[in-house]
């Protein structure tokens, strides 16, 4: 609430009749005192004077002090550093702050600390105290703080001053009281001013890996309740020698921006920017999990949060692995005609500070093409000087590349090297090699010019295979294809579909509408049967004017609650109320994925609640059969198909299902929420033999509660169009190639909206207004067996919403096949007389 309505206030042009009875004014008995003075008087004069005097005496007081006293003003500085002491051997003893030789050990270097500083100037003069954090072996490596009160303006000066320690101090020998140091590499840097606020609560943990048990890491106050706000919690952890750990979240959900709440994991015991592996926060699904593997023996975890927008928070495993793992090792000679190698830990993080060499060899004579499905090396600009991989004499990689990112090497033998720094770890790479004749790079296939190879039959079919366009260039086209001016061919049935398929407009040149089509205001030809039916099948609209609907909007436009219609695009749950009476932002807690990610052939795993709406549909004590979305904390929404009786199974009746939401893996049932169905709504006009009108509406037999992995489906409004070329998502547990088995894991893929006319021919005339094509007309990504009833789902306006339900399809992926789904907008009202959503 803003402040101002918090108290009282004065309403302009109010007319309170207790004003005028309650309030007496008095008569003034001369009324040249009510008259207005002439001057200012003695009096004002000399009240005048004083007060310019001392606003002139504040300013002068504000400029000497700006001026001369500001110089005083100190920052508070601290840098956190290493050095590694050469003349000493690590002992049990130094993992304990308590122990007399931890302190002896830390008094020694506090001293050698304090008589560094006293050689640089620009350190001496501001340094106040250091503090030593923690010891490590290797021979032994102190871990500390340095604190200084540095004057403004000065704080640059020392940041260098302090960075070339490592130059300064680099294989010399000290001496103090205590008695000689020998140390050398030194490291030192400013620390995070985030990780010292004075306003948090700071807490630290000790813990040590043992070969046969795992340490728990976790938030405070998990899984009972949210972090706590304005702390700072620091984990030191340690292995033992000749060991790494192996820090893995099996849950993560923090605050999305990391400039609030965030968890900073380092190659070290102190917090040092050169060793810092990765900053994180938003959420991690447990199926893509967050796992570091540090590059010595001890690891150190930091997090901070702030005052508000606490979430639930994370867990870690921690556990030791030996440096001769085989979880860890990389590099070594490979051979054969292929083979596969990859970073280390991937496709989880690799380690800092690491570095691999695979040197293969082919037989000879023949040449080897070397393949990268995918990459992520992080790096800081582009000519690759921190992490990075080598194809030595070729070529250097580093950051994200495209998937399948392909190197020749014209030579039976390569050296490749992979190199990560101290700091700054990413998810690595996963590598292929093959071989190929060098007469012959792409035997029996075309060679792209980006020295991809693909079948000779895709080569001018008018698809781009190669991804560079090579060939489909320099085509001569058949009967069956469109010649395009600019040289490439397209399919026949693109011809006059309003797409600019050849790119310079020659498949939608002289096109005139066939019998039986409207033709649109902007030449678009569209079929008579969709004229006035409440869509703009016409992209200028022209097709639902001059039709009688009396009061009703316009199918191009909104109908808002107060009758106002709305032609703004997609006006829903945009954050703006168009309406007036904010009935187009009404009913908008939904389609929102609870985390930071039909049948689905060629998609990939959806993450753990990325799909919170899917539900799984399972005839009792058997397997997933069908999908659904929740639009209600009762209703689902599904096909109308699902729920037709055969002759073994009544799928009509209520008592057949059970549903499962919340659902992840198929195996893991029992993590989900199980509910059985009151009642099952198929769409009356639902046609068994076309599939017009495939929808379906289940209630549950018990409402369920919204949690992380169950949340609803915005659904869209009646006159909600998808144009061709718009992204959908689909997801289910459908078949992952005709005719297979089920998927296991919750799939998902994006495919576009096709046009409907396009469409229609390719499905042999099939096609409603009802219906909604989408898919990858190459092929290769699709909805299958399984996935029916299924989300087809739209991403507008921040929210998810349901834009399909799957239906039907030629098959599964097959090229110039797209699949069919029912147009949920053409049955909003039906939904919202039957649900009352």
């Amino acid at each position: 609430m803003d402040p101002m309505d918090g108290g009282m206030r004065y309403t302009p042009g109010s007319s309170d009749k207790d004003w005028d009875t309650a309030v007496t004014f008095l008569p003034a008995s001369d009324n040249k005192k009510l008259e207005k003075k002439r001057g200012p008087g003695k009096v004002g004069i000399v009240v005048g004077l004083v007060i310019l005097a001392a606003v002139l005496a504040l300013i002068i007081g504000l400029l000497v002090w700006h001026f001369h006293f500001r110089k005083d003003l100190k920052l508070q500085k601290i840098y956190t550093g290493s050095l590694r002491i050469t003349n000493q051997v690590f002992v049990d003893a130094y993992e304990n702050p308590d122990s007399t030789e931890f302190k002896d050990l830390a008094n020694q270097v506090m001293d050698q600390l304090k008589s560094m500083y006293s050689e640089s100037p620009e350190m001496s003069k501001y340094y106040i105290t250091s503090r030593v954090q923690a010891f490590s072996e290797g021979s032994v490596i102190a871990y500390y703080e340095s604190e200084f009160a540095v004057p403004v303006g000065k704080d640059a000066a020392v940041d260098r001053a302090v960075s070339s320690l490592s130059e300064m101090y680099s294989n010399k020998i000290r001496r103090v009281q205590q008695g000689p140091l020998v140390f050398d590499h030194v490291v030192s840097s400013a620390l995070d001013t985030r990780l010292f606020s004075k306003a948090r609560t700071s807490t630290r943990f000790a813990q040590h890996a043992r070969s046969s048990a795992e340490e728990i890491v976790k938030s405070p106050g998990f899984p009972d309740q949210p972090y706590t706000p304005n702390s700072f919690v620091q984990w030191q952890l340690r292995g033992d020698p000749g060991h790494v750990l192996k820090l893995s979240f099996d849950t993560f959900n923090l605050e999305k921006n990391c400039s609030n709440d965030f968890v900073r994991v380092y190659d070290s015991l102190v917090a040092m920017d050169k060793y810092l592996m990765a900053e994180k926060c938003g959420f991690y699904s447990p199926s893509n999990p967050l796992t570091f593997i540090s590059s010595r023996n001890v690891m150190l975890v930091t997090f901070v949060t702030n005052e508000e927008e606490n979430f639930p928070g994370f867990r870690a495993r921690v556990t030791q692995i030996s440096r001769e793992s085989p979880e860890i090792a990389c590099g070594g000679k490979l051979s054969g005609s292929s083979g596969i190698f990859t970073s280390p830990n991937f496709p989880s993080y690799y380690p800092a500070s690491t570095t691999c060499q695979w040197d293969i060899e082919v037989p000879d004579g023949k040449f080897i093409k070397l393949k990268f499905p995918k990459f992520m090396v992080s790096t800081g600009s582009p000519n690759c000087p921190e992490d990075n991989v080598q194809i030595v004499g070729k070529s250097t990689l580093c950051g994200q590349q495209p998937a399948n990112t392909m190197v020749p090497v014209n030579s039976n033998k390569v050296t490749v090297v992979f190199k990560s720094d101290s700091s700054q770890v990413d998810r690595g790479f996963s590598a292929t090699y093959e071989v190929f004749e060098p007469s012959d790079p792409c035997p029996d296939q075309f060679q792209c010019d980006n020295k991809r190879c693909v079948s000779l039959s895709v080569r001018c079919d008018g698809w781009n295979d190669c991804g560079d366009s090579t060939d489909e260039k320099n085509c001569k086209c058949d009967a069956s294809m469109i010649q395009c001016r600019n040289g490439f061919c397209k399919p026949m049935f693109w011809r006059c579909d309003s797409v600019n398929d050849c790119g310079d407009d020659t498949d939608e040149l002289n096109c005139g509408c066939k019998i039986g089509e409207f033709k649109c205001k902007n030449d678009q030809c569209v079929s008579e049967k969709l004229k006035c039916d409440g869509n703009p099948d016409c992209k200028d609209g022209s097709d639902e004017e001059g039709c009688t609907r009396g009061d009703i909007c316009q199918a191009s436009t909104f109908a808002c609650s107060n009758g106002k219609c709305i032609t703004k695009l997609k006006p829903m749950c945009d954050g703006q109320d168009d309406c007036g009476d904010n009935s187009d932002e009404s009913n908008c807690d939904c389609g929102k994925k609870a985390y930071s990610k039909s049948r689905i052939v060629g998609g990939q795993e959806a993450d753990v609640g990325e799909f919170p709406w899917q539900v799984s549909l399972h005839v009792k004590n058997t397997a997933h059969v069908c999908g659904a979305s929740v639009i209600s904390d009762r209703w689902l929404v599904t096909a109308a198909h699902c729920v037709q009786d055969d002759a073994k199974i009544k799928y009509a009746q209520p008592g057949t299902w059970e549903a499962y939401l919340g659902l992840h893996r198929q195996k893991e049932k029992q993590l989900a929420t199980k509910r059985y169905l009151k009642q099952i709504i198929p769409h009356p006009y639902y046609n068994a033999y076309t599939y017009d009108n495939d929808i379906a509406l289940m209630e549950l037999d018990l409402p369920v509660t919204f949690s992380a992995t169950i949340q609803t489906i915005c659904l869209p409004a009646a006159t909600d169009v998808f144009p061709a070329g718009e992204t959908v998502t689909i997801s289910g547990w459908g078949a992952t190639r005709e005719g297979g088995a089920g998927a296991p894991v919750l799939q998902k893929a994006n495919v576009r909206v096709i046009n409907g006319t396009v469409c229609n021919e390719l499905m042999g005339g099939q096609i409603t207004s009802r219906m909604t094509c989408a898919g990858i007309l190459t092929g290769g990504v699709d909805a299958c067996q399984g996935d029916s009833g299924g989300p087809m789902s739209l991403f507008t306006n921040d929210r998810m919403f349901l834009a399909g339900v799957v239906s039907w399809g030629d098959g599964c992926a097959r090229r110039n096949k797209p699949g069919i789904y029912t147009n949920v907008p053409k049955f909003r009202a039906w939904i919202k007389e039957k649900t009352g959503v």
